[in-house]
C-alpha cells in the first residue's frame, strides 16, 4: 500500500478557492457543472490524501460517479491551467490530477507550479505522464481498468514537437501539407487527441469564423487569405502551406504554455533530412 506523505494546511491569510480571484489562495476552483464539457487528460498520481489536497487550497470536494465507481474530485485553476484532483472508492490511497488542455505545454514546469501551491516536493509524485522512469508500481485500480497503466510514455509532447516542427522530413519523406497534416492527424488519434486538443478552436478564434470547419481547412485560410491556389499545388504554394501550419501550431503551443513569442524570434523552418 503507498504511504501518503504530508500535506502542510493552507496558508493563514488563503481565503477558499471557490472566492472571487484576487486573493493570495494561488487555486481558483470552477464546480462540476461548469466543468462538464472538458476533455481531460491523465497527468499525475500523487502520494497524497486528497482531504489533503482539498484543506491545503480551501477547495470543496465534491461527489460524483463514473464508469469506475463513486468519486471525489475538485477543479480548480492554477496559473492558467485547469486541474482535476479525484479518488475514486476502493483505490489505493493517493490523488489522481488530470489537466485538460492538450498539446506540447511544458508539463514538468506545470507539475512545479503544482506541487509548490501544495507545499510538496517530487517526492509525492508516484507516476507521471510528462517523462520517463516513473514508478508504475502503485497505479490505482481505476486507471489500471481504463488501460492505462502499462503505458510508460518514450518521448515528450514537447520533446516530439522541437524535432518535427525542425525536420518533419524524419516523419513523413517527402514534405507536403498533406503528408505533414496526415502524420499530426495520426499522432494525435495514438495520443487521444492529446496532441491537437483545441487547436480547431484557437484558429477559428483567430480568423473569426469557421467553428464548423476541420482544422486543416482553417490553417489554408490562414495560409491563403486571399484564396487557395488552384490544384494541383506548385511547390512553392505546398511548401508555404506546410510553413505556415508548423508556425500556427508553434504560435498554439507557445499561448498553451504562456510563453508568447517574442519579436524576433525566429519561427520553425521545414528541413530535409
Amino acid at each position: 500500500m503507498t504511504e501518503l506523505m504530508r500535506v502542510p494546511d493552507a496558508e493563514d491569510s488563503w481565503e477558499p478557492a471557490t472566492e472571487p480571484p484576487g486573493g493570495p489562495n494561488p487555486a481558483r476552483q470552477v464546480s462540476m457543472f461548469q466543468s462538464v464539457g472538458w476533455p481531460l487528460y491523465s497527468f499525475a498520481y500523487l502520494s497524497v490524501d486528497l482531504d489533503a489536497v482539498a484543506r491545503r487550497l480551501r477547495l470543496t470536494l465534491e461527489t460524483s460517479w463514473d464508469g469506475h465507481g463513486r468519486v471525489r474530485a475538485a477543479f480548480f485553476v492554477l496559473e492558467g491551467t485547469d486541474f482535476v484532483a479525484t479518488h475514486h472508492e476502493g483505490d489505493a490511497p493517493g490523488t489522481h490530477i488530470w489537466t485538460r488542455k492538450g498539446g506540447p505545454v511544458d508539463s514538468a514546469a506545470r507539475a512545479g507550479r503544482l506541487l509548490a501551491a501544495l507545499g510538496v516536493g517530487p517526492e509525492v509524485v508516484s507516476y507521471s505522464t510528462w517523462g520517463v522512469g516513473s514508478d508504475l508500481s502503485d497505479i490505482p485500480p481505476a486507471w489500471s481498468r481504463a488501460g492505462r497503466a502499462m503505458r510508460k510514455p518514450v518521448q515528450s509532447r514537447q520533446d516530439f514537437w522541437e524535432d518535427f516542427k525542425t525536420h518533419p522530413g524524419i516523419f513523413v519523406g517527402r514534405v507536403t501539407f498533406g503528408s505533414v497534416t496526415g502524420f499530426l492527424n495520426g499522432y494525435n488519434v495514438a495520443a487521444a487527441g492529446d496532441l491537437l486538443n483545441g487547436f480547431q478552436e484557437w484558429l477559428a478564434a483567430k480568423l473569426g469564423f469557421g467553428t464548423n470547419l476541420v482544422w486543416t481547412g482553417l490553417v489554408l485560410n490562414l495560409a491563403f487569405p486571399e484564396g487557395r491556389p488552384a490544384e494541383p499545388w506548385s511547390p512553392e504554394d505546398d511548401q508555404h502551406a506546410v510553413d505556415q501550419l508548423l508556425i500556427l501550431l508553434d504560435e498554439y503551443f507557445g499561448s498553451l504554455a504562456g510563453r508568447p513569442k517574442a519579436d524576433g524570434e525566429p519561427q520553425p523552418t521545414p528541413q530535409s533530412p
